[in-house]
């Protein structure tokens, strides 16, 4: 029994050693005065640069949500444009601390690639493109054709997958970013482009002539996109976790980027923005966060709805429905836990 006792403590203190020594990432982000923000290479709608420059897109957005959470700065973040080939590097090795550019939550990148999915801020599917002058209008008419596929995503095993169940062939053509995936589309490299959807929809809303083009109606697979961190540093997923959940309940509570001000120095207030809020209680410093550091992410980025609606809905280029990406209010799936 006593040999028993000196490993449980034994463990508990290597358990406690290594948490020590891992949960670090809030405080190294603070030391540092900014945010390392992984993001895509460059994808209409979800990750692009401005005018001026600047980042900006629906993933980038989250970015700029966390960086308003600690520092009250939407502005402090260091962005890395990765690719699918190298984002989960970036991540595990510390060159990013925040993972935010459409990636697919698995059992194998949650458990193998250590890994902890926070959340989901897009639920998706595999889609396929193709021209109009292909005269195709099914996935399942594609036998032979040659595909422009990203290499490192589970879009390569999707797509694998369903040829064969299909007793159909294909030739890869691969690629690396979707710049590169456009290039080699439009000059006929590939016949079909194949990514998630969300994905085919802001590729074509660059084309010159998008109505030359045609998403087939077949979605065939799940892509639960969101935002990822490293393993091992709880403190760290909460936070990331709980700022994507403040999206949410803003959304549906009501709360906006304009009246959020407003909202926080009312004095007759639905509880759960209350707290959502810091008027009552204090659930920043269980994350490690200022009282307000909900009230500034949504003055900083709006709600969910809102930075959908800005850079992916329905009056955007890209034109996209919330779909399963409503609230469950709505008809959706989008769903956030309570404070309390």
């Amino acid at each position: 029994m006593k040999l028993i006792k000196l490993a449980t403590v034994a463990a508990v203190a290597g358990v406690c050693a290594t948490t020590g020594v891992q949960a670090q990432t809030l405080a190294q982000t603070k030391e540092a005065g900014h945010l390392k923000c992984g993001i895509n290479t460059g994808l209409v709608g979800f990750a692009f640069t401005d005018d001026q420059g600047n980042w900006q897109g629906f993933d980038v957005a989250l970015c700029k949500a966390v960086a308003a959470a600690i520092f009250g700065d939407p502005g402090a973040v260091e962005y890395t444009s990765l690719t699918g080939k190298t984002r989960f590097t970036a991540l595990a090795s510390g060159e990013v601390d925040l993972l935010s550019r459409n990636t697919t939550w698995t059992l194998t990148r949650d458990v193998d690639l250590k890994l902890t999915f926070v959340g989901v801020n897009y639920y998706d599917g595999q889609g396929f493109m193709v021209p109009k002058a292909l005269g195709v209008t099914s996935a399942l008419e594609l036998d032979g054709a040659t595909v422009c596929i990203q290499t490192g995503t589970t879009t390569e095993l999707n797509l694998a997958d369903y040829f064969r169940a299909n007793n159909m062939s294909y030739e890869p053509v691969p690629i690396e970013t979707n710049a590169e995936a456009q290039q080699k589309y439009l000059a006929d490299a590939c016949d079909v482009y194949t990514t998630d959807a969300s994905g085919l929809a802001a590729t074509r809303a660059s084309f010159e002539d998008p109505s030359a083009h045609m998403i087939l109606p077949e979605i065939i697979s799940k892509e639960p996109l969101g935002p990822v961190v490293r393993q091992g540093d709880d403190e760290w997923a909460d936070i990331n976790r709980w700022v994507l959940n403040a999206l949410l309940i803003a959304e549906e509570k009501g709360v906006t980027k304009a009246n959020v001000k407003d909202m926080a120095s009312s004095s007759d207030l639905d509880p759960e923005v209350a707290r959502l809020l810091g008027v009552e209680g204090d659930y920043g410093s269980m994350l490690g966060l200022p009282k307000d550091w909900a009230a500034n992410v949504i003055a900083a980025v709006g709600n969910y709805g809102e930075v959908f609606d800005e850079y992916l809905g329905p009056d955007t280029p890209i034109g996209l429905e919330r779909g399963l990406n409503a609230l469950y209010t709505d008809g959706g799936i989008q769903y956030a836990p309570p404070f309390r």
